[in-house]
């Protein structure tokens, strides 16, 4: 049997997908980064986890590495993700990190457009197998 990945996601319950954030909120506060916020019109309408010096888990050496971004749908195609990023990038250079990395997944075009307009290059590939 295969399991589509997205659309079970889609359906986890609201409960799931807050526990689930709650431990990435725990893992990214123990790790040295910063939180940003992005607000248009006095809302809140997106957010960017970046993490300082996270190992880069082949060559060891220290790297910033975005552990999360989402754009409220409603204020997406705006560039705020890419303010984010700038911003994230910003924060990186003046850290010192020579190099920033990031996970996407391959069915999120949008997503592998910003960053590869953005200068990000696949690197490797995370290959998973449905056990």
């Amino acid at each position: 049997m295969v399991i589509d990945s997205v659309p079970a996601f889609r359906r986890a319950t609201p409960r799931m997908l807050a526990a689930g954030f709650e431990r990435l909120l725990t893992f990214v506060e123990d790790q040295p980064g910063r939180q940003l916020i992005a607000e248009r019109d006095g809302q809140r309408v997106g957010f960017l986890l970046v993490i300082d010096s996270m190992p880069d888990e082949i060559t060891l050496l220290p790297q910033a590495f975005v552990a999360f971004m989402a754009v409220e749908p409603s204020a997406r195609r705006l560039g705020i993700a890419r303010e984010l990023l700038a911003s994230a990038e910003e924060y990186a250079r003046e850290r010192g990190s020579p190099y920033m990395a990031l996970m996407v997944t391959e069915e999120n075009d949008a997503a592998r457009n910003l960053y590869q307009a953005a200068g990000y290059f696949t690197e490797r590939r995370l290959l998973c197998k449905i056990l």
